[in-house]
């Protein structure tokens, strides 16, 4: 059918990213102390190794990218693989709107949301909008981004290094918590208060 065509094409996962990335971009080009934060490399970390897992993450993400995107040719390297079915593609497409929606509105609740692990002065805990449902929404978004954007293109086997991302995400996040603790005062409260860490409910 047409409409399955049109999904299976990427033309409806080429509309989700730009009608759901648009308010992220626009709120980061008009915070650019948001977008400076953000722009960091993962070599500016100050623990070497956080600063290792943001460069494994980063290879991670290329490589998603070009599994997802280069479907056949994997397939052809590593054996063939089932074809995603319709659904899931549109069930990938929700991940990654969701996913995006919910980074926005981490940084609209959070203005010190780097892409490094450091305290600023004057920084102090957040637990209003997405935090107050998990101490790490923005990894929670990340993670939905992660899982639906290989099936929203038709590819299996982009769970591979999306999984591979998220793994190293949870050793992120779980060596961020203990520098929190250490550096930010009224994280531990926080903690007590808002108990789950990525997942809702569960985790």
């Amino acid at each position: 059918m047409q409409w399955q065509a049109w999904i299976r094409s990427g033309q409806l996962f080429v509309i989700v990213i730009i009608v759901a990335a648009l308010p992220l971009f626009i709120h980061l080009l008009t915070h650019p102390a948001l977008l400076r934060r953000r722009l960091r490399s993962p070599l500016a970390e100050p623990d070497p190794v956080q600063r290792v897992i943001g460069v494994l993450a980063l290879l991670c993400v290329a490589a998603l990218v070009l599994v997802s995107v280069d479907s056949a040719a994997v397939s052809h390297a590593l054996g063939p693989s089932p074809p995603v079915p319709i659904v899931v593609m549109i069930l990938g497409d929700l991940f990654v709107a969701c996913g995006l929606l919910l980074v926005w509105l981490v940084f609209r609740a959070n203005a010190y949301a780097a892409a490094t692990v450091k305290v600023e002065h004057g920084q102090q805990v957040v637990s209003t909008g997405p935090y107050a449902v998990v101490r790490h929404p923005l990894y929670s978004g990340a993670a939905l981004l992660l899982l639906g954007l290989p099936v929203a293109l038709g590819s299996w086997w982009g769970l591979v290094p999306a999984l591979a991302c998220i793994a190293l995400i949870v050793v992120r996040l779980l060596r961020e918590e203990r520098y929190l603790s250490a550096q930010l005062s009224g994280y531990d409260e926080y903690r007590a208060k808002t108990r789950r860490r990525l997942i809702p409910f569960i985790w």
